[in-house]
């Protein structure tokens, strides 16, 4: 038996902050990261709706990127106080993970860290609050999703929290919110919308209830992030709906191990000054993990089903194989994203020699590699790497190497 789960409702189309004025409550908890909800007005806007439907409304503001367990335990402690019975996240990925960390805590206090990492081992929530996600972001659709990202910088260590219990009730997908983005973080977020769909597509996970989904998510993110990219806005719209529908793709069919990579590197090397971000890891990875994947016959037919639907040519398997890991290296080009860690900046733009020492690199790589196979996102990848390949396959992804084994 498997399983497929959304949030009850899905509001879409400008203007679709306006739902929140139907909500029922007595208090709402709004989560934010670091101040463009605020500058922009949307923030004002969705305290003023949640007060039109009869609420009580505490902020809990400056949820940094790349939330930490402490930012989480100190929301919880926030709304312990509070007692909402609603939680309403808005913003990027980060604000919103946050709180679906923060909302497990509140309903259970004694519950550890540890114990929320646990895979699909939540226990039931909604027993205090229910949860509505407003993105204003085009890539990570955690709005939809059964899964949140907590980084531990004791360990340098992103931990995915994974468990349907998480899926929020109410998603908010309007897309005035995503205009806002700046150009970089279109490109990060966009590149991470198409590793979610194409992950999921080969996923070990994926079923006839998620290939459409993924399908039609690579195919508009095809057709419309380059675009949005370089300022049209009604691409930038149309791309706000393809990264909500690879995100309801992913968290029912899983991920791979493209984002145990890039969960595991992601923070790494933050004592030498930057993070290697989500979007970028995923974009600089995913080629690499393709042309690995790719020895595994079902994957690799699976690979050229995605390429033949976003009509790349090629007579043969492996040309359409080689043909998509083409099209989406010549996507980070376009992007401005680079091809390896060596070549990482810490402003996240290419470069002769990135912030990562490869001496620094080479010295943890057998850690991260570790780390990466023991991530949630292992067990649903078509291939299962040895410690021995997941070695070699970070290599591949330092120095921009070929990947042939």
């Amino acid at each position: 038996m498997a399983r497929f789960t959304l949030p009850r409702d899905l509001y879409h189309g400008k203007g679709a902050m306006e739902a929140l004025k139907h909500f029922e409550g007595k208090r709402a908890m709004v989560c934010v990261g670091g101040g463009s909800m605020k500058r922009f007005g949307f923030l004002d806007r969705a305290v003023s709706y949640l007060k039109e439907a009869g609420m009580e409304v505490q902020l809990f503001e400056g949820i940094e990127s790349d939330p930490s367990v402490e930012t989480v335990m100190k929301g919880a402690e926030a709304m312990l106080q509070f007692k909402p019975d609603w939680i309403v996240a808005m913003g990027g990925g980060s604000p919103i993970d946050a709180a679906k960390a923060m909302w497990i805590k509140y309903e259970y206090p004694d519950i550890t860290f540890e114990d929320m990492c646990k895979v699909f081992g939540i226990p039931p929530l909604r027993r205090k609050a229910r949860f509505c996600a407003i993105s204003s972001t085009s890539g990570t659709a955690t709005e939809v999703t059964a899964f949140s990202i907590i980084t531990d910088y004791s360990k340098g260590i992103k931990y995915p929290i994974a468990d349907f219990e998480i899926t929020p009730d109410v998603a908010i997908v309007d897309p005035e919110l995503a205009e806002t983005m700046p150009k970089k973080l279109v490109a990060h977020t966009g590149m991470d919308a198409m590793t979610h769909a194409i992950e999921a597509y080969v996923s070990t996970a994926h079923c006839d209830y998620t290939d459409p989904l993924a399908l039609h998510a690579i195919k508009m993110i095809q057709r419309d992030l380059v675009g949005s990219y370089n300022g049209d806005m009604v691409k930038r719209d149309a791309m706000h709906n393809a990264q909500c529908l690879a995100g309801m793709a992913f968290s029912n069919a899983l991920l791979g191990i493209v984002h145990s990579m890039a969960h595991k590197t992601g923070a790494a090397f933050a004592d030498h000054g930057a993070h290697i971000i989500h979007g970028a890891a995923n974009a600089m990875y995913l080629p690499k993990v393709i042309a690995f994947n790719a020895k595994n016959a079902e994957a690799a037919a699976r690979y050229g089903e995605i390429a033949d639907f976003m009509h790349l040519g090629g007579a043969t398997l492996d040309e359409k194989i080689r043909l998509l890991i083409a099209y989406l290296r010549k996507m980070n080009d376009d992007l401005n994203i680079p091809h390896g860690i060596k070549f990482y900046g810490a402003d996240s733009y290419p470069c002769a020699q990135g912030f990562v020492p490869e001496a620094v690199f080479l010295e943890r790589l057998s850690d991260i590699a570790r780390n990466a196979i023991g991530d949630a996102c292992t067990g649903s990848n078509p291939r299962q790497p040895s410690q021995e390949e997941m070695e070699r396959l970070l290599k591949c992804c330092y120095y921009d190497a070929e990947v042939d084994f």
